[in-house]
C-alpha cells in the first residue's frame, strides 16, 4: 500500500506564461507540490498567458465541475489576414485585397460583433484537441489532412472591442483589435478571430491571448510559478469550494448520511453542483437536488 501524500489540499491558481503548454504547468506544479495527482480545469493554448487552474491531491475530484464555468480572456485579433491555426503560430493562408482593411469602419467592426455575441453556433479551430474518429483534430492538420468540424452551441456573453489601431504586417495594412469576451465553457476565442474576419470579408486571426478568469478565480489571485518555487501554497479546499459554488451547511446527521451514500433534503437551489460543508467548515461532498432530496455527486474521502 502507498503511503498517503503529504502534499496540501487545494487549488493552486497560475498565471501561465507564454510558450508553456498547460501539462508543462502540471509538471512543475507536481514537483513543486511533491505528488502526481495534479490536474487542471481547461487547457489553455502555448501561446496564451494568464489564468490556468490547477487543483493537487484531493481538490483533483473538484476539476470536473469547474472545467464548465465561464471563462473571460482579453486578446488581440488582426484583421486583413487568416492564418491555418486561427492564431499567429499558424502559416498565413490569405490575405486581404488591397484597401479593404483601410475601408473597415468602426461601425463594420460593431456589427459583426454584435453578430458573434450571444448564443451562437461556432465551429471550433481545426487546429485544435477535439477528436476526429479517435485522432486529435490538430494531429490530422498537421498531417496535411482537410478537417471540417461540426458546430456546436457555445455562447459569448460579452464582447467588448476596447481599441482599434492600424498596423503593418509583412508590408500590408492590417487592423488590430483588443478585445475583452466572457464566453461559455468550449468557445474558441481564436474561432471569434477568425469569424469576425470572415463577416468582415478580410480574414483575422488572434495574435495575443490572456485569460483573466475561470469561473471565480481571477488574475488577483493567480500567482506565477517563480513566486510558487519560492512558496508554494494553495487555495485551501473549503475555500475553493466556497468560492465556486453554492454552499450547503451540513449538521451532523446530514454529513453522516451523505458520506454513508445516503440522500438528505433538497437544497432548494437550481445551481448545481452544490457544495456541502461539515459542521466543522470542511467539505464533505458536491450534491445535486432529485425532487424532494439530494444526493451526492461525488464524496470527498476524510484524510
Amino acid at each position: 500500500m502507498s503511503r498517503p501524500s503529504d502534499a496540501p489540499d487545494g487549488l493552486v491558481v497560475v498565471d501561465k506564461p507564454a510558450g508553456w503548454t498547460s501539462h508543462d504547468v502540471v509538471a512543475r506544479v507536481r514537483r513543486l507540490a511533491g505528488t502526481r495527482k495534479v490536474g487542471h480545469a481547461g487547457t489553455l493554448d502555448p501561446m496564451a498567458t494568464g489564468v490556468l487552474v490547477v487543483g493537487v491531491e484531493r481538490a483533483t475530484r473538484l476539476l470536473t465541475y469547474l472545467v464548465g464555468a465561464d471563462k473571460t480572456y482579453t486578446a488581440t485579433i488582426r484583421l486583413g489576414a487568416a492564418t491555418v491555426t486561427d492564431d499567429a503560430e499558424g502559416d498565413v493562408t490569405s490575405w486581404a485585397e488591397a484597401g479593404r482593411v483601410d475601408a473597415v469602419t468602426a461601425a463594420d467592426v460593431d456589427a459583426a460583433v454584435a453578430r458573434l455575441t450571444g448564443p451562437i453556433e461556432q465551429v471550433p479551430s481545426a487546429v485544435s484537441a477535439i477528436k476526429v474518429n479517435g485522432q486529435r483534430s490538430y494531429a490530422r492538420v498537421r498531417g496535411g489532412e482537410q478537417v471540417e468540424l461540426a458546430a456546436r452551441p457555445v455562447t459569448v456573453h460579452r464582447f467588448d472591442v476596447l481599441d482599434r489601431r492600424a498596423a503593418h504586417a509583412d508590408g500590408r495594412d492590417v487592423l488590430d483589435l483588443d478585445v475583452e469576451v466572457e464566453v461559455s465553457s468550449g468557445t474558441y476565442v481564436r474561432a471569434l478571430a477568425r469569424d469576425l474576419g470572415a463577416a468582415l470579408g478580410v480574414g483575422g486571426h488572434l495574435t495575443a491571448l490572456r485569460r483573466t478568469a475561470v469561473g471565480p478565480y481571477a488574475l488577483d489571485v493567480a500567482r506565477s510559478l517563480e513566486a510558487l518555487g519560492e512558496d508554494f501554497t494553495v487555495l485551501p479546499l473549503a475555500d475553493a469550494a466556497r468560492a465556486a459554488f453554492t454552499a450547503r451547511e451540513l449538521t451532523d446527521d446530514e454529513e453522516r448520511a451523505l458520506r454513508y451514500g445516503q440522500r438528505i433534503a433538497a437544497t432548494g437551489t437550481t445551481r448545481v453542483p452544490v457544495a456541502a460543508f461539515a459542521p466543522d467548515g470542511s467539505l464533505v461532498a458536491l450534491v445535486e437536488d432529485r425532487g424532494e432530496q439530494a444526493r451526492s455527486l461525488l464524496v470527498v474521502p476524510e484524510r
